[in-house]
């Protein structure tokens, strides 16, 4: 009988599939919050893509929102690229892996809280990488030294 109970509570975990798929931020809440780090900017380069640069240095893309099914690319440390890219539907972004940005196939892959932290990490990596002079104009506060 114990074990019965111990089944059902095992079966009363929400499927992290479906879960995603529900929560998935849309195109615009994506865009959104993309745009609302400090010193993002949208460019529209190749044609059609939307780029956000800081410091004009590129962190994220995404293609047009017409465009479906809506996917997005990204900048990542050495150790998210890794973990990121054995996740189905997650990618090394084509000419730009070398410099670990993994492309994902649709915006639901990530879950909206996961998504959030890696494009705010993918800004800071990028602006770390900005001289004191831009990050100051830019409003960004000073990188910390990580040990």
């Amino acid at each position: 009988m114990v074990i019965a109970n111990v089944r059902a509570k095992r079966c009363t975990f929400p499927n992290p599939a479906i879960e995603r798929s529900t929560l998935s931020m849309g195109y615009d809440a994506v865009t959104k919050h993309l745009l609302s780090l400090p010193g993002a900017t949208l460019s529209i380069q190749w044609g059609d893509e939307h780029v956000f640069k800081v410091g004009g240095k590129m962190f994220a893309a995404m293609r047009p929102k017409e465009t479906k099914p809506h996917g997005i690319w990204f900048k990542t440390d050495e150790v998210s690229f890794h973990v990121l890219t054995k996740t189905r539907g997650i990618t090394p972004a084509r000419y730009l892996a070398r410099a670990h940005w993994v492309s994902v196939d649709r915006l639901a892959r990530l879950s909206d809280k996961e998504l959030k932290a890696y494009l705010t990490r993918a800004h800071a990596l990028v602006a770390d990488g900005l001289t004191r002079k831009m990050r100051a104009s830019l409003g960004i506060a000073e990188a910390r030294n990580e040990l």
